[in-house]
């Protein structure tokens, strides 16, 4: 029987490997062995800092909570022990960027959560309605149909019963509307 020596096969599973460590300091980006093991290396890193990744943004988020509770006098413990009372699940990444963003809903969640650690449990539905009506005047305010794409001036027309809205050009509809 002939001998196989297989030198494509193991020059292209090199190749791979030298290509996936380009970059790499000194040898690790030359050598096959060393490149090798330093992938071995660099996958394990990557998989490691996957999870810390995830633990990072949660410190951050509580650390940008934690401040926006201190600017309402409140610590963050108490005040998430608050929300939990009153029946109040959001993320704390939501809570986060409510606190960067929007600081009057921010401080109304801040109230709800003082009321409920001092036993005044406001209903969850009054909770709702106050969440819902900041939902609209944020959308009353966004009622400015020339800054509208033609797909969502489209949808208002067909929540408004406007007949032929499907074949109107903007402007068409801009007019239709106001």
């Amino acid at each position: 029987m002939t001998r196989v020596k297989g030198g494509s096969v193991s020059k292209t599973r090199r190749r791979k490997v030298l290509k996936e460590a380009k970059g790499y300091f000194g040898s690790k980006h030359r050598l096959y062995k060393t490149a090798q093991e330093q992938l071995f290396h660099s996958g394990a890193y990557a998989f490691r800092d996957r999870k810390q990744n995830k633990r990072n943004f949660r410190k951050l988020w509580i650390t940008r909570i934690n401040a926006a509770c201190r600017e309402n006098e409140i610590s963050y413990s108490k005040f998430m022990n608050g929300l939990s009372i009153a029946g109040i699940e959001i993320n704390r990444k939501m809570l986060s960027e409510m606190a960067i963003d929007n600081k009057e809903a921010f401080a109304k969640l801040v109230l709800v959560s003082k009321d409920a650690l001092a036993g005044k449990l406001p209903s969850k539905s009054t909770v709702k309605t106050e969440v819902k009506t900041t939902k609209a005047s944020e959308i009353k305010k966004e009622n400015d149909y020339s800054k509208m794409t033609l797909t969502e001036l489209k949808a208002i027309a067909k929540e408004q019963g406007i007949k032929g809205y499907s074949t109107m050009k903007k402007e068409e509809l801009l007019n239709n509307l106001k």
